[in-house]
């Protein structure tokens, strides 16, 4: 009998191993999100707001903790930190964060899927995933030949020659392409001499069998009507070719949740054109989809100290989690999302020295638009209405402008926040006033001084602080779902990101890898 029990337990145990490896398949579906310039002050910050939007007080923990004042990464099961810095800079640029994320080596700020000698190309896992037969779709919120999504498709030795990074994008013959524009798509006359190319990218776009589509309608139709190969412009671009900021975005664009919605549809729901896509790549079946999502203008707008159009980016870019993790439902065993960010931006701290321990987050609630939609509007109209001269104090027209854009009280300010507002002001109207160049570049950077003033201290009423107009060092979060998930888990290095992801979709090549 005792040898019997033995050979029963032993036997359920072969078999329980057996059913463990069938489940623990590699995922079919990946998601990789990247919200440039995030990291847990951008997120804290954000639930803060979502906390005190929906009812609640950012300063109870059991409001904080509710879970609709939670962001949808926060509440991902499996969470690690990943450091930032690249080959030769504490604090990383975009280019060489996207190459660690996607090519799994780290290279110098500026260069994108090279080495820091920018004498090797390498391949990114987007890449070897189409090799391997998966659908690649790129979304991101800013000009999709920005740093971030040309790290998964380009090979450049300097990020600014997007003509040649557009050119690439071509080439790769990725299946989805979303978000923002183009910055250098046509021919220029006179031709760059920087070593960027000189093409016509729509040209090379049609020559390519590409669709490309601009209008909320037909980008919307693709859910039900997929394209094999496509290029989603939203409508109105603010700035450089990007989508305009959440809190400017009118009704005629896509949010970055609803482009990464349709890229879904288009990927998954492709059959057609599918198969003819994996019998070219040397595939014999349905081999899922790799999706990276970029919330870009996180970063633009942590750059400018602009807590509101920050928080309004990252909570859009958490809706776009928010519609995977929506599919993974669907499709739990076949689906791994991760998300993390590429570095900090703006030294953002959650807290400030004028408010000691409490925090005034219902401060932010009456900001209408970002900086860069009051200064294209509202500050444009003004400033060409205004010569130099004069004083906030008084001015009525620019105290009432101040309460309806960024619900800021001039009667509520104390007595050197409205120093700091007129030097300001002169700044701006005069070209000078009586600080050094010294504190003009610590109070503005490269700025207009009174729009950063005005967000600078409406962030500090409500307890957010800025160190910065750039990045900084610090290490970012990584939250994680699905099948493979585990891997990222711990505290780890940028590079490892794109080596655990190429495990994770059984790529076998040992990153980085040669093109």
């Amino acid at each position: 009998m005792k040898a019997k029990s033995i050979f029963c337990a032993a036997t359920l145990a072969m078999m329980t191993l057996a059913s463990t490896g069938a489940m623990a398949e590699m995922p079919k579906y990946v998601f990789f999100f990247l919200g440039d310039g995030m990291s847990n002050s951008q997120i804290q910050a954000t639930e803060a707001y979502l906390t005190t939007k929906n009812g609640g007080k950012a300063t109870e923990a059991t409001d904080l903790q509710k879970p609709e004042n939670r962001l949808n990464m926060s509440k991902l099961p499996v969470f690690g930190m990943q450091t930032t810095y690249d080959a030769h800079a504490l604090m990383t640029d975009s280019a060489s964060a996207g190459t660690a994320f996607a090519c799994g080596i780290k290279t110098l700020s500026g260069v994108v899927g090279m080495n820091d000698t920018k004498t090797i190309s390498y391949k990114s896992i987007a890449q070897l995933a189409a090799e391997h037969g998966k659908r690649v779709g790129i979304i991101s919120s800013v000009s999709l030949d920005h740093a971030t999504p040309a790290s998964y498709y380009a090979s450049v030795p300097n990020r600014g020659f997007m003509n040649n990074i557009a050119t690439q994008m071509v080439a790769a013959d990725f299946d989805f392409y979303g978000g923002g524009g183009l910055v250098n798509p046509t021919i220029r006359n006179p031709a760059p001499t920087n070593g960027d190319t000189n093409n016509d990218i729509w040209q090379l776009l049609k020559d390519n069998q590409y669709t490309v589509l601009n209008d909320r309608a037909s980008i919307l139709d693709l859910k039900e009507h997929p394209k094999d190969k496509v290029v989603c412009i939203n409508p109105w671009l603010q700035d450089a070719a990007a989508m305009p900021y959440a809190i400017d975005r009118p009704a005629t664009n896509l949010s970055l949740a609803e482009m990464t919605d349709v890229a879904i549809g288009s990927l998954k729901n492709n059959t057609d054109h599918k198969k003819e896509s994996f019998h070219k790549r040397g595939g014999s079946r349905d081999e899922g989809f790799f999706l990276m999502v970029e919330g870009g203008k996180i970063d633009w707008a942590c750059h400018a100290n602009d807590a509101m159009a920050a928080i309004g980016d990252t909570l859009d870019f958490d809706d776009a989690v928010g519609v995977a993790l929506d599919f993974y439902k669907k499709y739990p065993n076949d689906t791994l999302i991760v998300v993390t960010g590429d570095h900090e931006t703006g030294g953002m701290t959650v807290g400030h020295a004028t408010n000691g321990y409490t925090a005034y987050y219902d401060r932010l609630l009456k900001q209408t638009n970002s900086f860069t939609y009051f200064g294209d509007n509202q500050w444009k109209s003004y400033k060409a209405d205004h010569a130099c001269g004069g004083n906030i104090e008084g001015n009525t027209e620019m105290i009432n402008l101040m309460a309806s854009a960024f619900g800021l009280q001039w009667a509520d300010l104390n007595a050197y926040q409205k120093e700091k507002l007129e030097a300001a002001y002169d700044k701006s109207l005069c070209g000078t006033n009586t600080n050094s160049t010294d504190e003009n570049n610590l109070l503005y950077g490269t700025y207009e001084p009174t729009i950063v003033t005005i967000t600078h201290i409406l962030n500090e009423r409500a307890s957010i602080g800025w160190t910065s107009y750039s990045h900084t060092g610090v290490p970012v979060p990584v939250f994680a779902i699905g099948p493979e998930s585990k891997r990222f888990a711990g505290f780890y290095d940028n590079t490892d990101i794109a080596k655990q992801m190429a495990k994770a979709m059984d790529i076998r090549q040992e990153l980085p890898v040669e093109k």
